[in-house]
């Protein structure tokens, strides 16, 4: 089952570099995300195929960086123009919005259920189990050209690494991940480490690691 896990203690220090001198207040984070849900979903799972990412634990780090990014205009993104800015997202409230995705966790599969457990109760929770359909691809070289560029920096099973910035790839959308990988080849999108692997990777490669990519939240 989804868990929306908050801390007891609403207001603590922020622990990324972006916001440091600014406090995270959970509620405000809840509040915040009601806009974000318009796309992005109540519980941060995406929508639309990967036209929209899904936010869910992704790292508080990552998420406040790329809102700056998307702030400062460095991230081009015309569908988050209308909210990433100083009047709708003031930058004191970025730790809170961040730190309230990073805390929804997500199951890829679906509970056991007790008798009693009514019907409507198992839609609910049905619409909170996200799993990336499997794609097609060479799933050997897949995972070895994984291993070769993405491992170091992702993990070993793309759930990204702990107080970092770096987010997880397992369980993202592959659409969307197709996106950002063709962004950042043509250099539309800044990448933390040299990023011509991307320019380099041929189509099958790229498949290859989508679909390796595809089973590894199974």
């Amino acid at each position: 089952m989804l868990k929306i896990i908050i801390f007891p203690i609403l207001l603590c220090s922020v622990q990324f570099a972006y916001a440091k001198e600014f406090e995270i207040d959970l509620e405000l984070g809840a509040e915040i995300n009601e806009v974000c849900a318009g796309c992005h979903g109540e519980y941060g799972e995406g929508g639309k195929q990967g036209e929209y990412p899904r936010l869910a634990g992704l790292p508080a780090d990552y998420i406040a960086q790329q809102l700056k990014l998307f702030k400062e205009e460095k991230r081009k993104n015309i569908p988050m123009r209308p909210y990433a800015n100083e009047r709708e997202l003031p930058v004191e409230d970025i730790p809170s919005i961040a730190a309230f995705l990073s805390r929804i966790e997500l199951t890829s599969q679906m509970p056991e259920f007790d008798k009693n457990t009514s019907a409507y109760d198992k839609l609910l929770i049905a619409k909170k189990v996200f799993n990336i359909s499997r794609v097609e691809g060479n799933f050997a070289l897949g995972k070895k050209a994984y291993n070769k560029e993405c491992k170091s920096c992702h993990g070993k099973k793309g759930q990204g690494k702990k107080n970092s910035n770096m987010p997880q790839l397992t369980g993202q959308y592959i659409e969307y991940m197709l996106k950002q990988m063709k962004q950042f080849a043509k250099g539309e999108r800044e990448h933390d480490d040299d990023a011509d692997f991307f320019a380099e990777m041929n189509a099958e490669e790229v498949q290859a690691i989508m679909a390796y990519l595809s089973v590894m939240d199974d």
